[in-house]
């Protein structure tokens, strides 16, 4: 009988410490602390959720972006194709131009030359206007200063290369001379 005597008298103990701290206001506290700990629980978790929005946010974004310019790299590779059937064309000269047997010929690479325009356009490829228009740092590359009296200073009056955009990003600056005053 002695278990169960000590066994009603640790029930009776409890029973007396819990109505003890309902008196002492130990649950209101413990019941307050609950309510912050569950607040501060959902302050972590709309964070949570706001910065999994924003990073996926971020990836499609970057998603369009690589999609938009995935073409840069063959594009500037393919610049030297053009730069080189330019300087096809521009190097032969008027009489050879009259030539019957080189006719076919220089018809054949203005007829390349244009279809690789045609390609670039479709693609969003546009060359950079550079002649007359006032140096941009942000399009061209000084490479010279000319003297001239025409032309006002910080003008552009000779490209050495031409510059290319991709949609609105810069694939190549135009390589060009700036007018000074003599």
């Amino acid at each position: 009988m002695n278990e169960e005597q000590d066994v009603q008298d640790q029930v009776n103990e409890t029973g007396a410490r819990q109505e003890g701290e309902a008196v002492d206001g130990a649950p209101e506290q413990d019941f307050a602390d609950l309510v912050k700990e569950l607040e501060e629980v959902r302050q972590h978790v709309l964070y949570a959720q706001a910065e999994t929005q924003n990073v996926r946010r971020r990836l499609e974004q970057e998603k369009q972006t690589a999609a938009l310019y995935a073409a840069t790299g063959f594009a500037r590779d393919m610049l030297s194709v053009k730069d080189n059937l330019d300087r096809a064309l521009a190097a032969v000269p008027d009489e050879l131009r009259q030539d019957e047997k080189l006719k076919s010929l220089l018809v054949g690479i203005e007829a390349t030359s244009r279809e690789l325009d045609s390609v670039f356009s479709r693609h969003g490829v546009t060359r950079v206007e550079a002649m007359g228009k006032p140096l941009d740092p942000n399009r061209h590359q000084a490479m010279v200063e000319i003297p001239s009296e025409e032309a006002e200073a910080g003008t552009v009056v000779q490209e050495m290369q031409a510059g290319y955009m991709l949609k609105d990003r810069l694939l190549r600056p135009a390589l060009v001379g700036v007018a000074k005053k003599p």
